[in-house]
């Protein structure tokens, strides 16, 4: 569960980076709505980067010199949730010593991001679905009616649909709320952007432990990165990109350690997906006399594969890509890994 924080960055984001048409396709999206001032919907996966999708939405549009407010849902017990919403009179309850004001008030004539929303009870989203309407909210303890000029922009991983089929997300609620939808792509989706933020994240690592050279992946780990399917987004590719910064005495990066639980044999990690999508790195093993490792083998395989297969394009790379299957990209992490051998 991510730590709840009252308000976003107050500069625009830096990170939004990417240069695949998956990608671009998304930000032109979210350049068209962020110009109109009604509530949007962020669908994605865990790590996907909808908190500075919202800074982006925040900055592109009128609101963006009023506030960016932020509240995690998933992170308060569903009792504070009303509180830290709509705030609280002075007595309202038995430890609320003075007034407080709540995230719809602080957010006035700025932007207010409600991360997972679908965690928020049935009875709170009546009154946000009052303030959706209305423009007017009372604080806990109150009857006095207070204006509210926020846009609401929501966020989540749960099925709303399934959701509101189930009584436990108001329908009303979420047609007014999704004024339009937008869904976070994955990195899986965005191979042409993998490398293009590992190299982002190396080297403002390199810069954050004062070192002056910039970072540089070798083939092999290039080919680590682009082939590994990425679960955990790319709040998982800075993740395992700074270790391998921080790890490497040297500004050339030969070793991705997807896994940091699992024992490592210092070599460079080699990908094989399984069903389930997780990694396995291939430890150092000692084969008998005459035998071939399985990353010999593997490697062997993967030159064969390349070099029929060029033959067979008449060595047009995007042709060759497209008859085993791969993105361009992925096909140059191999011909880079293995060129020396074709």
């Amino acid at each position: 569960m991510r730590e709840d924080t009252s308000s976003l960055s107050h500069s625009p984001p830096t990170d939004v980076i990417g240069q695949s048409e998956t990608f671009l396709a998304f930000m032109e999206k979210l350049s068209r709505v962020a110009t109109v001032d009604r509530p949007v919907l962020l669908m994605g996966e865990r790590g996907t980067g909808k908190e500075l999708a919202v800074a982006k939405l925040h900055y592109l549009s009128p609101r963006w010199q009023g506030p960016l407010v932020a509240l995690n849902c998933a992170a308060l017990a569903p009792t504070l949730i009303e509180s830290e919403l709509f705030g609280h009179e002075e007595g309202a309850f038995t430890g609320a010593t003075r007034r407080r004001m709540g995230r719809f008030e602080s957010a006035s004539s700025g932007t207010l991001f409600l991360d997972e929303i679908g965690s928020i009870p049935v009875e709170v989203q009546e009154k946000i679905l009052r303030v959706v309407e209305y423009r007017t909210f009372e604080q806990v303890g109150s009857s006095e009616a207070i204006h509210a000029d926020v846009r609401i922009i929501g966020a989540t991983n749960a099925d709303l649909l399934t959701m509101t089929a189930e009584g436990r997300f108001k329908r009303d609620l979420l047609d007014r709320l999704s004024f339009e939808v937008l869904f976070l792509p994955p990195l899986r989706e965005r191979m042409g952007d993998i490398l293009l933020l590992a190299n982002h994240f190396a080297a403002r690592m390199a810069f954050e432990l004062g070192r002056q050279e910039v970072p540089e992946f070798s083939d092999d780990a290039v080919t680590a990165l682009e082939r590994y399917p990425w679960p955990g987004n790319v709040r998982e590719l800075k993740n395992v990109v700074e270790r391998g910064v921080y790890r490497s005495d040297s500004a050339r990066i030969t070793e991705i350690v997807i896994d940091p639980f699992r024992p490592s044999s210092g070599e460079v990690l080699t990908m094989d997906t399984e069903a389930e999508g997780k990694p396995e790195g291939l430890i150092q093993a000692h084969p008998a006399p005459g035998e071939k490792s399985f990353s010999a083998a593997v490697q062997e395989l993967e030159i064969q594969l390349l070099k029929s297969t060029l033959e067979k394009a008449q060595f047009n790379q995007k042709r060759a890509a497209r008859i085993l299957g791969l993105t361009y990209h992925q096909f140059r992490g191999l011909y880079r890994k293995h060129k020396d051998h074709l």
